[in-house]
């Protein structure tokens, strides 16, 4: 027998590969943080002796979630202010508490709220934009969780730089310092095009195809934004930003709820990625992504919760549900974003839009242990015909209960292992406590 570092065995396997597998009463064998083996558990008993053995009877087993669209730290200001458009949200209330509270220590315990729910929802991986990716970066190397962080960088001043050239070179120092990292990689994160004007893109851009790293950016979230670009530009945003040579492969474009159908041709012909935030968008009315269109023209379109001042949770389980249901409605084809499609998005998907599909977002051999055990045996997920299908149109997050990052174990029966989960609410309550009263 070869001695192995884990070995779990469970009811189904979904490794989300390319035939959509649905393996039963399989095991995951894990040797130094990666997959080794996917093989049927009667086999792997006899084969493999397991430092750790998980006998997971009732559960499915797939690849961590990928969150490729949040501001993790934005947890801090969740319910702040609710039920408001788009820009009364973000400029009357969003960025001037911001300006009196985003601080490293805000961002700290913002982002270890935002890792400790993303891993209690299944999630291994997000990408985020936030100021101080610094501490992002180390919060989340420190907890153990895979992150790519934003290199954020905005025309006006803010807490992190003043200008646009002091947020490129603060970025390419932190990109210099992180590029050794194993779960930590980095993203260009200009904010949106109305808050960017075009010489830090064109740095950016040139900047992007020299290291190699992607432009994660928000694009066409709302109707404002489009007329509010054509009155200044005259031109509609993606039209400026391909003129600027931005639509690539390497472009991340986030919300999308505004395209026309010659806009989305040319999105597929120049190899950009799109991720949808259907939560988010719903609660801002900012508008609903053609996604089944999107996919239609051979677009990779993931999944991302944005912050949780936004949505205000950071489920990606939910998220799933939200994206197959509106797919079927903005298209009026109830075969539109199938649960199959929904998994996808929120998996392997995001790991092509990162460039990280090499490492993470499916469970195969020679890739890491990033994995998600999702309970199935409850009442809420009975009776089961269809284990995909109950995963994304029946589980909630309360029934992921265990939770691998490069194989070690984050979350164990629903439990932190990484996080002091006590020490963690008492911070958060002093954070409520202060941003309450002023």
């Amino acid at each position: 027998m070869t001695t192995i570092d884990t070995l779990i065995n469970a009811r189904w396997v979904i490794p989300v590969n390319d035939d959509n597998d649905i393996l039963e009463n399989h095991s995951l064998a894990i040797n130094n943080g990666e997959v080794i083996a996917i093989l049927p558990a009667e086999t792997a008993k006899r084969e493999y002796q397991a430092k750790q053995t998980h006998q997971l009877d009732g559960h499915a087993l797939i690849p961590g979630f990928i969150n490729s669209h949040t501001h993790a730290a934005m947890n801090l200001y969740r319910g702040l202010a609710d039920d408001l458009p788009l820009m009364e949200w973000l400029q009357e209330h969003i960025w001037p508490a911001e300006q009196q509270h985003t601080t490293q220590n805000f961002v700290k315990t913002g982002t270890q709220l935002a890792i400790a729910e993303m891993l209690r929802s299944g999630t291994t991986c997000f990408n985020d934009m936030y100021f101080f990716p610094d501490e992002t970066a180390k919060t989340a190397s420190e907890i153990g969780i895979r992150a790519c962080v934003g290199l954020i960088v905005i025309d006006f001043p803010t807490v992190w730089a003043s200008d646009a050239d002091e947020y490129i070179h603060k970025g390419l120092q932190l990109h210099d310092k992180l590029r050794h990292q194993s779960l930590i990689t980095t993203a260009f994160a200009p904010h949106a095009p109305y808050t960017v004007s075009d010489e830090p893109l064109k740095k950016i851009l040139t900047l992007s195809e020299e290291l190699d790293i992607p432009v994660h950016m928000h694009i066409h979230e709302t109707v404002g934004e489009i007329n509010d670009a054509i009155d200044a530009t005259g031109k509609r945003p993606l039209q400026r930003l391909s003129e600027l040579g931005a639509n690539s492969p390497k472009l991340i474009a986030v919300h999308m709820t505004q395209l026309e159908t010659d806009e989305i041709e040319s999105l597929a012909i120049q190899g950009c990625h799109v991720i949808h935030c259907p939560e988010s968008n719903q609660k801002l009315a900012s508008g609903l992504c053609p996604v089944q269109a999107l996919i239609d023209a051979g677009i990779n379109v993931a999944l991302g919760t944005d912050g949780a001042a936004s949505n205000n949770d950071l489920d990606m389980l939910s998220e799933m549900r939200s994206a197959a249901l509106l797919g079927k409605i903005a298209s009026m084809d109830a075969q539109a974003i199938n649960a199959t499609t929904a998994l996808r998005m929120a998996t392997i998907n995001g790991a092509k839009a990162l460039g990280l599909d090499a490492v993470t977002g499916s469970l195969e051999v020679g890739k890491a242990a990033d994995i998600t055990a999702i309970q199935l045996n409850s009442i809420e997920t009975q009776p089961l015909y269809d284990p995909v299908s109950q995963i994304v149109y029946a589980a909630g997050r309360e029934q992921v209960t265990n939770v691998w990052v490069a194989g070690k174990q984050q979350l164990n029966n629903r439990k932190l292992t990484h996080l002091d989960e006590e020490a963690l609410l008492s911070d958060v309550a002093k954070w409520q406590q202060q941003i309450s009263t002023t």
